[in-house]
């Protein structure tokens, strides 16, 4: 099983803005005073310039574009609603969002296999929503699919029955924890996993400060551990910055790049940027209308792409 790949989907915007009904429980979203015109231009070119610095590594970007009248702000973010797997198996995923849930775009499976890839088997989740039940894909789940292991930060985005559910059908172990943030003063859950952890061949990249629970954080830090990979411990305050919200992907050559927004990579500390090169390449760019609309940055702009090959 390979843990990276060199085929990323992303979704091109065509109207993005602030999504009030996910900023309930995303506390990493800001309104700014900014038109819709004005903040889905901005996020356009955000985009257009990340996708070019991930080419030019020769990162395979397959690039859909939203549409228009589906009025979907996050669409940007795809890998919160679909997963691929090298099986040829994809997961299908209950949105918490309702606006987010139009997000879901069957061409766009048949897109995919234009593109020369091969899906088996399509196991769908969406049911959940109505009742209420929400697992936000590959948001809420960190797949270490080389040692077969899912972690997930429980939140009301990522149900836990659903979550081991899902680990049976795609045969993980489910390594279940809390992840806190703070908001003015309170200990609140972060709304996805990958905000604060992103695990690459070699290393992971993860907030232990956000796991409260010293067992918790203690069996998190032993499976990682066991696993050989090296920790990079990240402050709350870098988390705020995005830089648990990194992927690490194959370029040109199999060369491995670790993937993040100017933000984020700003906030690391020079040992930290040191540790990471260690392992790999950094490559960075600037999404700060998307972060600071969306919640979300890099990592939640790249759905991976492991199908085989036709």
């Amino acid at each position: 099983m390979n843990q990276i790949t060199n085929t990323i989907i992303m979704i091109r915007p065509a109207k993005f803005r602030m999504n009030e009904q996910t900023a309930i429980n995303n506390y990493y979203q800001n309104s700014g005073d900014i038109s819709i015109a004005e903040a889905t231009n901005k996020a356009q070119q955000e985009f257009d310039a990340f996708v070019k610095t991930l080419t030019d590594k020769g990162v395979h970007i397959i690039i859909i574009d939203d549409i228009l009248e589906n009025d979907t702000p996050d669409s940007i973010f795809p890998n919160n609603w679909i997963s691929f797997h090298e099986n040829g198996n994809i997961g299908l995923y209950p949105m918490f969002a309702i606006n987010r849930r139009r997000e879901r775009r069957p061409e766009i499976l048949d897109r995919i296999e234009e593109s020369g890839f091969r899906i088996k088997n399509v196991i769908d989740y969406t049911a959940a929503e109505e009742e209420e039940i929400f697992l936000e894909g590959t948001g809420s789940i960190i797949l270490d699919r080389e040692n077969r292991k899912a972690y997930c930060a429980l939140s009301p985005r990522a149900d836990e029955e659903l979550f081991i559910e899902f680990c049976e059908d795609f045969e993980y172990t489910p390594v279940i924890f809390s992840a806190y943030q703070t908001v003015d003063g309170d200990r609140l859950p972060i709304y996805h996993t990958n905000v604060m952890m992103s695990i690459g061949e070699t290393l992971t990249v993860v907030c232990l400060d956000a796991i409260d629970d010293k067992k918790e954080r203690k069996n998190l830090v032993n499976h990682l551990k066991n696993d050989h990979k090296t920790i990079i411990s990240i402050t709350e305050e870098q988390v705020n910055n995005f830089a648990g919200n990194m992927l690490q992907v194959i370029g040109a050559n199999g060369d491995r790049y670790m993937v993040m927004s100017t933000a984020a990579y700003n906030s690391l500390t020079t040992h930290q940027i040191n540790t990471i090169e260690q392992h790999c390449s950094i490559i960075h760019s600037d999404l700060g209308t998307i972060e600071k609309l969306g919640g979300g940055s890099a990592r939640c702009m790249m759905a991976e792409v492991f199908l085989p090959k036709n």
